[in-house]
């Protein structure tokens, strides 16, 4: 994953809450195992009609969509089932933020684990998100993970939560494994200095023996 330090960009605004995954990434998509494409079906059954066009009217397919990488979504954003695939599209169209007043647990644990960061705000910076997008839709916010501040076009700055686990791996560039990886020195080094298992098996050979 590419580091997550700094993040200044326009938004795209879907003003509707609770957005499901599956609305997300439908179901059909799921079949594949890979990260590429996945953009192109990102809310899928919104932004498409029966025979595959685009709607003009859907805000991905909007020109002020072109470039964005925050996405600005409805409370309780990421509900429903459970598929990684839905931060896999999310990051694949070019997105590495979603900024919400809630987010699904499942959804946002997934979204850390794959470069994504879910920014949760109070109701009042919401409201005003949406409106400066309605106003001017080239308005840019930049989003600082390492003090966890969104700042705002007036210079306003507000916090948002984050668990020091998934800020470090976003801040790094790396996922559990990763983690897990940048500590086996100190892994091995722990495991060396304890003597070897006893082995607790029990054998053909020691049934017999007890009989």
């Amino acid at each position: 994953m590419n580091p997550f330090t700094t993040l200044t960009s326009h938004m795209v605004a879907i003003p509707v809450e609770n957005i499901d995954t599956d609305q997300i990434i439908p179901a059909r998509f799921l079949k594949t195992t890979s990260k590429a494409g996945l953009g192109q079906n990102l809310f899928a059954d919104w932004r498409y009609d029966p025979d595959g066009v685009p709607k003009p009217d859907f805000e991905l397919n909007q020109p002020a969509a072109q470039g964005a990488h925050i996405l600005l979504a409805g409370d309780n954003f990421g509900c429903g089932s459970s598929r990684e695939h839905a931060p896999w599209a999310l990051t694949d169209f070019g997105f590495r933020a979603v900024v919400s007043t809630s987010f699904a647990d499942i959804f946002r644990n997934n979204a850390f684990k794959n470069g994504l960061l879910p920014v949760i705000v109070d109701a009042e910076t919401h409201r005003q998100l949406f409106s400066l997008v309605e106003e001017e839709p080239d308005t840019q916010i930049t989003i600082d993970l390492g003090s966890q501040t969104l700042r705002l076009p007036d210079g306003r700055g507000v916090s948002f939560p984050i668990d020091e686990f998934s800020k470090t791996c976003l801040l790094e560039g790396i996922d559990q494994l990763g983690y897990l990886l940048k500590h086996k020195t100190g892994v091995v080094a722990y495991e060396e200095s304890h003597p070897p298992r006893v082995n607790t098996a029990i054998t053909q050979a020691d049934i017999a023996t007890a009989i």
